[in-house]
């Protein structure tokens, strides 16, 4: 199985460095890359599993997503250990949280001057340590250490299954789950806070039956080969969040796109736009969806609020465009001009080009002196079969 890594963006004097690791072959050989580059970057290690439960989500992914079970096969591999003892949890291959404040839009096809869908984001979060982190939410003292911070080593992930779609993702922690992708059909998935303003701790509860937040972009883009088939697979699927929920924006290349989210009753809604521009960011789109009748922003709600009118009045009308897109985003990002509580930055903006498959984009790698933000160069990622012009 042809595996490399190799560093693409950044490094030991900059804010992150960013890892691409390509993978081909079997699931089972991909999940076991996996599982050797978060041990060696993250230090991960499987938490102990309940054994009814670890059963129970056994028979769930074989039934309803076979790939992710297959990679928990070469998980345990990697290990050395035995996937059907149930002893312990064989995913979330993470050394940190996950959740971000971010802004996101997706132009159809009809509305770009070339002809070509585009979905694009910019990634939100916070730049300290885990420990930093939770000791400002706490209202503490930060203490002093040598603690990385929690976003500083994203990779891409490049996977060519023989048994299914070649992707690329984008993830800042978990490698067997992601931030945003996209699939050699055209189609693309990317995650958000759903609801800034009434953000919760993590719940130390342990993987559940059924999709994590962040696995869920993951699930769509080795299961479906449209906007169509993800709806579907949306309705029919368990979700859970265990703390903060997310929403999601779905795209693929024939202009079909929606935002699926679930409000706190559990009730699910897919939100589209009539046409032109699909923008969200960090509110229930299902509530608040007209830019011109937004409430306004207090010190809990992130600027959501503030952030979508920005994106949404800079894709307003005709001849959008990657362009245009990435003009948007920019409009909308988080630097340390921005007043925000919190030691955020946007710490990648991504454009993806769904005709091509292809993902591109740039990382944040610190401020300059004047406290202007400094990026790397924008960044393609093509998916090796496809290298479409």
């Amino acid at each position: 199985m042809p595996v490399t890594s190799q560093v693409v963006a950044g490094g030991d004097t900059d804010f992150m460095s960013v890892a691409h690791l390509t993978a081909s072959g079997s699931q089972v050989e991909i999940g076991r890359a996996y599982a050797e580059q978060a041990r060696r970057v993250f230090g991960w290690t499987p938490a102990r599993a309940d054994p009814v439960k670890a059963r129970a989500r056994r028979a769930w992914f074989a039934r309803h997503w076979p790939q992710h079970l297959a990679r928990m096969q070469g998980a345990a591999q990697a290990l050395g250990v035995d996937l059907e003892a149930d002893e312990v949890y064989l995913d979330g291959l993470t050394g940190v949280p996950n959740g971000s404040a971010c802004s996101a839009s997706y132009y159809p096809r009809a509305a770009t001057v070339d002809g070509r869908a585009v979905l694009g984001r910019n990634y939100d979060f916070f730049t300290t340590s885990a420990t930093e982190l939770f000791a400002l939410l706490a209202g503490q003292p930060v203490p002093d250490g040598t603690e990385a911070p929690m976003s500083s080593r994203p990779h891409v992930l490049t996977s060519v299954p023989d048994d299914g779609p070649a992707t690329t993702v984008l993830t800042m922690n978990e490698l067997d789950s992601c931030m945003e992708g996209v699939n050699e059909h055209g189609l693309a998935v990317t995650l958000l806070i759903a609801d800034a303003e009434r953000t919760t701790g993590p719940i130390d509860a342990g993987p559940q039956v059924g999709l994590a937040s962040a696995q869920l972009p993951r699930f769509l883009l080795d299961t479906c080969t449209s906007a169509a088939e993800a709806l579907d697979a949306l309705y029919a699927a368990k979700q859970y969040d265990l703390g903060t929920p997310l929403h999601y924006l779905v795209g693929d290349r024939s202009g079909d796109a929606f935002v699926w989210e679930r409000g706190p009753g559990g009730d699910e809604h897919a939100v589209r736009a009539p046409d032109g521009a699909l923008c969200v960011t960090n509110h229930l789109l299902h509530r608040h969806r007209d830019a011109a009748a937004l409430p306004a922003d207090n010190t809990e709600t992130m600027l959501t609020y503030q952030r979508y009118r920005a994106v949404a009045e800079r894709s307003a009308g005709t001849g959008l465009s990657a362009e245009r897109m990435r003009d948007a985003l920019d409009a909308a990002r988080v630097d340390a001009a921005t007043d925000t509580p919190y030691p955020i930055r946007t710490l990648w903006r991504t454009v993806i080009d769904l005709e091509r498959a292809t993902m591109a984009t740039h990382f944040y790698l610190g401020d300059a002196p004047d406290g202007a933000p400094r990026y790397s160069p924008e960044l393609e990622f093509a998916l090796p079969a496809l290298q479409r012009t």
